[in-house]
């Protein structure tokens, strides 16, 4: 099976939840770290619709500037969305994707639904 992880090596979550991809027999994985290859629209629309998220329950607010940005209380997917294609710190982490589905896994043992 292969596994995409959206990665912050910065972030113990995503440390673990690529622990545990790369500890499953038959897992091949790919790792994207985001601060160095930014999402695009396409991708992050796709990882939210699959994964049953809106862009605001994607938004990371703790640790970066969402309460700066007015993100908050924002309601406007669009303008999250732009806002998170310019800052990848304002995603949540860490995303997963198989051929199983997508999950935002914090905790991360939330990767086992799609393994």
């Amino acid at each position: 099976m292969k596994a995409t992880i959206w990665h912050n090596p910065d972030c113990g979550t995503s440390r673990k939840t690529l622990a545990i991809l790369q500890e499953t027999p038959g897992v091949s994985v790919t790792v994207i770290e985001y601060k160095k290859v930014p999402f695009d629209r396409a991708k992050l629309m796709q990882l939210f619709h699959d994964a049953g998220l809106s862009a605001r329950d994607a938004l990371r607010t703790r640790g970066s500037r969402a309460e700066e940005l007015g993100l908050i209380d924002c309601a406007d997917s669009d303008r999250i969305i732009a806002e998170m294609e310019r800052d990848a710190v304002l995603v949540e982490r860490p995303f997963v994707e198989t051929e199983k589905g997508v999950r935002l896994c914090r905790p991360q043992d939330r990767v086992h639904e799609i393994l």
